[in-house]
């Protein structure tokens, strides 16, 4: 039985196994929520450049440029953006940086996409993140975090299930313990096993609403699906926040 010493997030986004658990993901949703993001914010490739805090592997990224944004990705995890970095290009960077940390450079639009937040045991960690946006901004820019809706992901948590990807398998189980969405994943591979997990806290609206206006944010609206669906706690599958740095 291998266990890994590092955090969680360090250990589990730097293993291939992260991307082999979640090569499914609907990039057709993905590219459909960046459109109608770009439409709602009426953003103009000519004018207006992007970060994308926590990017991964740079699907958001990749997308926007090739709408003809000019868009740097950020991430902790350095085989991701070894990864993104092959699609590197004169308007398209991408750099190993902690989102706890100030980012020396401001842009008219950063994004935190697909739960990319509250991963820190410490709060101070994940207002952190927040502050981070407030400074890449530039003076009326916008940012957009878009988050699971805790309230509806309780509500509906599946305690275990078992998925099987590349001839290896991953068992799954999940829980809410102490404030905090937990899933610990087992990854069996051929005569070894693994241990990782994820542990997200369950940040709600109103928690999302004090932690922006502590960071000099203001909240101009907010979503709950990808179609850009008006927000209801108990029922939306998306906890999407659109804000302003007034400075």
């Amino acid at each position: 039985m291998t266990k890994e010493n590092q955090t969680w997030f360090q250990s589990w986004f730097n293993t291939p196994y992260y991307h082999i658990l979640y090569k499914n993901r609907d990039f057709k949703e993905a590219e459909l929520f960046i459109k109608n993001l770009v439409r709602y914010l009426n953003l103009e490739p000519s004018d207006d450049s992007i970060l994308d805090i926590a990017c991964g592997q740079g699907r958001h990224s990749i997308f926007l440029n090739s709408l003809g944004f000019k868009v740097t990705g950020i991430d902790l995890s350095e085989k991701s953006i070894k990864r993104a970095q092959e699609n590197t290009s004169e308007s398209l960077n991408f750099e190993v940086h902690d989102m706890r940390d100030l980012y020396n450079y401001q842009f008219e639009i950063v994004l935190n996409l697909f739960t990319s937040f509250g991963y820190f045991d410490d709060e101070s960690d994940n207002l952190n993140v927040i502050k981070t946006i407030k400074s890449s901004l530039k003076p009326n820019g916008i940012g957009v975090i878009d988050f699971m809706n805790s309230p509806q992901v309780i509500e509906n948590l599946v305690a275990h299930n078992s998925y099987e990807a590349n001839d290896i398998t991953f068992n799954l189980s999940r829980d809410y313990t102490n404030g905090f969405i937990n899933k610990n994943i087992q990854v069996l591979d051929n005569d070894q096993t693994f241990e990782y997990k994820e542990m997200v806290r369950a940040y709600v609206f109103e928690d999302f609403k004090k932690m922006l206006s502590i960071a000099g944010l203001h909240l101009l609206d907010c979503f709950g699906s990808y179609k850009l669906d008006p927000y209801n706690t108990k029922t939306s599958e998306r906890l999407i926040l659109i804000f302003m740095n007034n400075d």
